[in-house]
């Protein structure tokens, strides 16, 4: 596999699989061939967040989308929020880092399922923003209502009041992968990533998961 990773305190629970004992938070590392399905250049980020949100709002709602260097190449992440799979209420939030490049592409997805009470971080984030607030237009898609709404409390400044919240559990496990991620220097070394295949039918923006991924 193209990523390496620090997995200390980690259970390995499958091939490319680790979860965390204390939070239940899983590591999927996966790579796949072939132009990456990204819909857009790197370089063209307005479009590249249009495009995801759209797609996120299918069945939830993209966060937030960045291009980043990951382990020296440049990156796509972003930070979602889904209906959690196994269960009748609550949502999974979810960072992705996919490193493209012109053959290939290498990538992390982070699950991070509500644990506690559901809802509790929007509850009193509203209570403090006012409702009016809690709830503006998407910032990417502002003309897109998608299946979840885009929240106020989402925002990253809310995470040190939210320490153990699912969101804050993503954006923590970025930048401890970010810090300790390694790319195999044959992979590193393909041609860059500069944009999707010209009308390519059924694109679609990455990869999800498959279902024996998910609990």
């Amino acid at each position: 596999m193209p990523i390496l990773f620090d997995t200390s305190g980690l259970q390995q629970t499958g091939p490319d699989i680790w979860d965390s004992p204390r939070t239940g938070d899983r590591v999927i590392r996966q790579y796949t061939p072939g132009v990456p399905t990204i819909p857009a250049p790197l370089e063209d980020l307005p479009a590249l967040r249009r495009e995801l949100a759209e797609a996120s709002a299918e069945r939830g709602c993209l966060i937030e989308a960045h291009v980043v260097s990951f382990a020296d190449l440049p990156a796509l992440v972003r930070f979602e929020k889904v209906p959690h799979w196994n269960r009748p209420h609550g949502l999974i939030y979810t960072a992705s880092i996919i490193v493209p490049r012109a053959t290939g592409a290498a990538s992390l997805l982070v699950l991070c399922a509500e644990n506690g009470p559901t809802g509790y971080r929007d509850v009193t984030v509203a209570a403090r923003t006012g409702i009016d607030a809690a709830h503006p237009p998407h910032p990417y898609a502002p003309d897109r209502a998608s299946a979840l709404p885009y929240s106020a409390a989402d925002d990253a400044r809310w995470d040190p009041e939210f320490p153990d919240h699912a969101l804050t559990r993503a954006r923590r496990w970025f930048a401890e992968l970010a810090r300790t991620a390694r790319l195999d220097p044959h992979f590193a070394a393909l041609p860059p990533f500069t944009g999707p295949i010209p009308d390519f039918p059924g694109m679609t923006p990455l990869s999800d998961p498959p279902p024996s991924w998910l609990r």
